[in-house]
């Protein structure tokens, strides 16, 4: 490994199925079809309006509390030589998709984001079968950068939906995941603390980083012991992460250990 990272950011997550209930049954659409709300027509009405024609999260509020990457960060952002093409290339698609204006590393790294993980509802079998179903549900992920709070954007959420049904549809609303997003802010003396510590032992400057994904133990580390958190990296791009043949590089092993040891010195000679 030549150049080090250190993650900066992780994106925090609010993770919702909510589910639409309409008539207590399911109805034949032949005998109530146009005389009955649908709720799976609903539900993909509030789907679709959940982004605006420039991909923006349309939840009132919803970027209220969203911080701004720094323009150092970005600038290094832009240095990595980042190719969409490969990136796009690598799971079958071309061209680039998301919020306008925004750089895919953007997009994947500082940007809050809405993505429909999942829809179910009426008949799911083989053939047909013409029904309108009694409910229909969707599974929600909100993924969130620094300073978004997730219980604001749960209660946005809940109206936002609320305010789109018809009089006799019911939502349901039920959470399996809910944690605030890790930030590094860019001045911060334990984040220039390890910098040195990795400058001394690699010969390029490490490169901050963000990631879209989630771990959210590292904020309870930080909420719960009122303690900063930092994420070094030093693992590689083949290291094929959560796969059968996952590994660790002895070479990136020894590179941590140096590095470790070099900030615990930076650290010690500190005064907080």
């Amino acid at each position: 490994m030549e150049t080090p990272a250190i993650t900066t950011s992780l994106r925090g997550l609010v993770y919702l199925e909510i589910t639409i209930h309409g008539p207590n049954k399911d109805l034949h659409s032949g005998l109530f079809g146009g005389a009955v709300p649908n709720p799976i027509n609903v539900l993909s009405s509030i789907i679709a309006s959940l982004h605006d024609s420039h991909r923006r999260i349309t939840v009132p509020n919803f970027y209220d509390d969203v911080v701004e990457t720094s323009p150092r960060v970005r600038q290094q952002w832009q240095k990595m030589g980042f190719d969409d093409n490969e990136f796009l290339g690598s799971v079958g698609l071309t061209e680039s998709f998301g919020e306008v204006d925004r750089s895919t590393i953007e997009r994947t790294w500082s940007r809050p984001t809405c993505d429909v993980n999942g829809i179910y509802g009426g008949y799911m079998g083989k053939g047909a079968k013409t029904v309108i179903a009694a409910h229909a549900t969707a599974k929600v992920s909100f993924r969130l950068v620094a300073n978004q709070d997730p219980r604001k954007i749960i209660d946005s959420v809940r109206a936002f939906v609320q305010a789109r049904l018809p009089k006799d549809c019911r939502a349901e609303f039920t959470e399996f995941g809910v944690n605030r997003a890790f930030h590094v802010p860019d001045g911060s003396i334990f984040l220039a603390a390890a910098e040195r510590a990795l400058n001394q032992v690699y010969t390029r400057p490490a490169v901050l980083i963000g990631s879209g994904g989630s771990i959210p133990a590292v904020g309870a580390i930080q909420r719960i012991l009122g303690a900063p958190a930092l994420l070094m990296g030093f693992g590689l791009d083949d290291d094929c992460v959560h796969s059968p043949n996952e590994k660790f590089e002895v070479g990136c092993f020894e590179g941590a250990q140096k590095s470790h040891a070099a900030l615990l010195s930076e650290v010690g000679r500190m005064r907080v």
